[in-house]
């Protein structure tokens, strides 16, 4: 299972990231913009998810996705890190993450950065 290390090795990993303590919780950011965070107990992680999929996301997999209350009206959604399937699936959540949060350069200079396996 996932901890925070894990999340916090595989955040860094990333392109241009940076680790900022902010609101009293360690926040992941590219190019200044925040696109991770481990909230309360570090049991979590909130990162950037369009609406609409995410809506979709806690209503398929309610073990492992959830809305914070006060997350609603943004574009964020819970992870479980207990629920994650591995190593894996946490890259894969963070890198779409970082993908949302990154500027047009570093797209372009890592265009399969966070894109799912096999596309």
């Amino acid at each position: 299972m996932p901890d925070a290390e894990t999340v916090r090795r595989i955040a860094l990993s990333l392109p241009e990231t940076t680790e900022k303590i902010a609101w009293s919780m360690p926040t992941f950011r590219v190019a200044g913009k925040m696109f991770a965070t481990l909230p309360e107990d570090e049991t979590s992680i909130a990162v950037r998810c369009p609406k609409e999929e995410r809506d979709e996301l806690v209503l398929a997999e309610p073990e492992k996705f959830w809305i914070a209350g006060h997350e609603a009206q943004f574009a964020w959604v819970r992870v479980r890190l207990a629920a994650l399937e591995g190593e894996d699936e946490l890259t894969d959540i963070l890198a779409d993450s970082w993908r949302q949060a990154a500027p047009t350069r570093l797209l372009d200079a890592h265009p399969r950065l966070g894109t799912p396996a096999g596309t």
